[in-house]
């Protein structure tokens, strides 16, 4: 009799699980983007408010993030010439390194509708003598992340490539459980 009771407590209990588990979550609609400038962002996406703000939030990054070299020369190895120049980072310290030519956006939209339903994250993207793009490879800590004294030489060390075309938005939709199993068959019995 015992047996019994516990056994039936224990479904009991586990029956929301399984009932949540087998439902299908709403997939979040993802978008992302490379842009050149507020008004590229603002006409690709169509809010010019979300544009502001992620370009605001990259440029206030940019000097923590970019590559660091001790000299102009070295810096005009990998980027343009006109494009090093000496930078301040949050800290305060000084270096030189390429201006951020832009910035990386991504928004979570709610459920597909178009409504915004988070902040944008933003990072700087930078621009190299082979055109490629690249963006800070980890978030930025407050302090201005990493020691800039051991930096300083580095050069790319702490950018990843970026593989969007830049002022084109781009949204992709990202799953939840019930996404991927509801598309599998089963053959045969």
């Amino acid at each position: 009799m015992k047996r019994s009771r516990t056994t039936a407590l224990l479904l009991m209990g586990a029956a929301p699980l399984l009932f949540t588990a087998c439902q299908k979550e709403q997939a979040v609609q993802v978008q992302e983007g490379l842009y050149t400038s507020v008004e590229a962002c603002s006409e690709a996406t169509g809010d010019p408010s979300a544009c502001r703000t992620a370009f605001a939030t990259a440029q206030q990054q940019a000097a923590d993030a970019a590559p660091q070299y001790a000299s102009k020369e070295e810096c005009a190895r990998e980027y343009p010439a006109e494009q090093c120049t000496q930078q301040r980072t949050s800290a305060g310290h000084s270096f030189v390194g390429p201006m951020m030519m832009g910035f990386f956006m991504s928004q979570m939209l709610n459920s597909g509708r178009g409504a915004v339903a988070a902040p944008p994250a933003a990072q700087p993207a930078f621009r190299d003598n082979a055109n490629t793009w690249a963006k800070p490879a980890a978030a930025l800590g407050g302090s201005g992340g990493l020691n800039t004294a051991s930096r300083i030489g580095a050069g790319k060390a702490g950018l990843a490539p970026v593989a969007a075309e830049p002022n084109r938005a781009v949204t992709a939709s990202r799953g939840g459980f019930g996404s991927r199993s509801g598309g599998r068959t089963t053959v045969g019995g």
